[in-house]
């Protein structure tokens, strides 16, 4: 039985060019889902090293001319933060041990200390604290929630949900199958040859 080895060149060349194109494709997302799978199973050493120092919030008790806000107030202050935005939801809550309210709104939400009016800005992977004149007082990124969503979901916005994941997952397992086709052709034609010389 004679092998074709003209055809089985053209079929390594074709395989070359997937392999190379899904290579270039997916590097991004290898070294991302690389780093984040690292992350989850080492979490804690990494986030002790990523994570500043937590700011003291007992200092809002101290605060020169703090005084107790409303729900008006506070709905007030998160149309500050997200004008262009309708307020969804302003519900009494407790945050940090605090009696809050929170304002509810597209892009994420804004909890207001009732006995203070300090208040926090709260999206998906950050928090920030700020005095009840606005003036930043503490930034904090949500490291964890971030890696797992990025190995979840390849990207950290909410549209095309696991698609690109599933994308990549699928380029990674025809980037291994033609890495190993890549392999062994080449050695086909060896172990061709040997066997066709016992015969």
């Amino acid at each position: 039985m004679a092998i074709n080895f003209a055809a089985k060149g053209q079929t390594l060349r074709l395989l070359r060019t997937v392999h190379t194109w899904l290579g270039a494709f997916i590097f991004p997302w290898i070294v991302i889902i690389g780093a984040t799978g690292f992350y989850l199973n080492h979490a804690r050493p990494i986030l002790s090293v990523l994570e500043g120092a937590a700011y003291a919030e007992s200092r809002f008790d101290e605060w020169q001319g703090a005084q107790p806000v409303s729900q008006d107030t506070a709905r007030a202050v998160a149309m500050t933060i997200w004008p262009d935005e309708p307020v969804q939801k302003v519900a009494e809550t407790v945050y940090h041990d605090r009696p809050s309210f929170e304002v509810t709104m597209l892009s994420g939400k804004v909890i207001v200390t009732r006995p203070t009016g300090h208040y926090f800005v709260k999206t998906a992977n950050t928090r920030r604290t700020y005095s009840p004149d606005g003036e930043l007082l503490h930034s904090k990124i949500y490291w964890g929630a971030m890696f797992k969503r990025l190995h979840r979901d390849g990207w950290l916005g909410g549209g095309l949900g696991t698609w690109l994941a599933d994308i990549t997952s699928i380029s990674m397992v025809v980037f291994g199958l033609t890495g190993a086709f890549l392999w062994w052709l080449p050695r086909s034609r060896r172990v061709w040859r040997a066997a066709t010389r016992r015969n």
